[in-house]
C-alpha cells in the first residue's frame, strides 16, 4: 500500500499509481534476488531506526520524487517528506526525506537512488536543451527511443524538464519514416495510405530533401520529420511548411551546441532521442541519521 504522501505525487505528476508500484515492488525483488539484504542484517539491530536524506551531489533538475517515495513505502518507511519535481536543485539540498527502520532504508536506498538519478537526469539534460532555444519559439520533444517498461517515466521526466513529449506508443500518431516509403512506393503514396487508413489521425512524414518536403506538403500533411539537413535547408523547408500551414521538426545529427542555429531556422521542434537514450544520471547520495532504537511491544 503506498502512502497518502506518495499518492499525492504521483497524482501531481500524472503518473500511474498501478504502474509505478508495480516497477517499485519488481525493483526491490530485482534486488533482493529472493533473499534478504545480507549485510544489513548482520549490521544493523533490527530495531534501530534513522533518517535517509535524499541529497544530489551535483545541480540539476529533479523528477521522480514520487516514484522513489513508491520504492520506500514497499520496504516499510514510515514518513516521508519531499520537494516536488522540475525544481532546480543545488548540491547538499535534501530533495526526499524518509523515516523508518535502517534496515529496511538500506534495502531500499540503491532501487529508490536508481530511478531518482535516472530520471533526474533526464530531466536535467532535457532543461539544458531548452535553455538552449530559448526565445526561438522552438520547442525540445523526446522520441520513442525509451527504456524498455520506463517509457511512461522518462517522458514524465522531460516534461518535468521543460520539454514535450512526441507520441507515447505507435497508436498515438502516425510517423512515415524512410522504410515505410520505400514499402509504400513513395513519400505521397505513403501519406495517403496512412490518410485513407486512419483518416481522424495526425500524419507526420520523415523528409530528407527539399523536393520531397514541396511533395507532402502539397498532400496535406500534417507536420514534416527534416531528417539531418543542414541549416540552409532547414530553413528552406520551415519557410515552404509555414507558408502551407505544417509544422516542422528538426531531427538528427542534432547536438546542444548546434541547438540554437537549428531553432533559428524557424524549426517548431527539435526531436532530441539523447533525452531519453543517452542522459548522464544527476549524481545523489543517501545520508543516514540515527535516531535510535524502537521499542517492541
Amino acid at each position: 500500500m503506498l502512502s497518502r504522501q506518495t499518492l499525492a505525487a504521483l497524482g501531481a505528476a500524472g503518473l500511474d499509481v498501478a504502474h509505478v508500484e508495480d516497477l517499485a515492488r519488481r525493483t526491490v525483488a530485482e534486488d533482493l534476488a529472493g533473499g534478504v539484504d545480507v549485510t544489513s542484517v548482520a549490521t544493523v539491530p533490527a530495531d534501530l531506526h534513522g533518517t535517509a536524506a535524499f541529497v544530489p551531489r551535483a545541480a540539476g533538475v529533479v523528477a521522480g520524487i514520487g516514484v522513489a517515495m513508491a520504492v520506500l513505502d514497499v520496504v516499510g518507511a514510515v514518513e516521508l517528506t519531499a520537494t516536488r519535481d522540475g525544481r532546480w536543485v543545488e548540491p547538499g539540498e535534501t530533495v526526499l526525506s524518509a523515516v523508518g527502520p535502517v534496515r529496511t532504508l538500506l534495502t531500499a536506498e540503491r532501487s529508490a537512488l536508481n530511478l531518482l538519478c535516472h530520471l533526474s537526469g533526464v530531466a536535467t539534460l532535457t532543461r539544458r536543451w531548452v535553455d538552449a532555444v530559448q526565445g526561438t519559439g522552438a520547442r525540445i520533444r523526446d522520441t520513442r527511443k525509451t527504456t524498455p517498461g520506463l517509457r511512461p517515466l522518462e517522458k514524465y521526466a522531460v516534461r518535468a524538464g521543460g520539454g514535450q513529449n512526441h507520441r507515447m506508443a505507435l497508436s498515438d500518431a502516425a510517423l512515415v519514416k524512410d522504410n515505410h516509403v520505400v514499402a509504400a512506393g513513395g513519400v505521397a503514396q505513403a501519406f495517403a495510405a496512412v490518410r485513407a487508413a486512419f483518416p481522424g489521425l495526425a500524419v507526420e512524414v520523415e523528409c530528407d530533401t527539399v523536393a520531397q518536403v514541396r511533395e507532402v506538403v502539397a498532400a496535406g500533411a500534417d507536420l514534416v520529420l527534416l531528417d539531418n539537413m543542414d541549416l540552409a535547408d532547414l530553413a528552406a523547408c520551415a519557410a515552404l511548411c509555414r507558408a502551407g500551414g505544417v509544422l516542422t521538426e528538426a531531427s538528427g545529427g542534432l547536438s546542444l551546441e548546434v541547438a540554437r542555429a537549428v531553432a533559428q531556422t524557424g524549426v517548431d521542434f527539435l526531436a532530441v532521442g539523447a533525452l531519453t537514450h543517452s542522459a548522464p544520471v544527476l549524481d545523489l547520495g543517501v545520508d543516514l541519521t540515527l535516531t535510535g532504537t524502537v521499542a517492541c511491544s
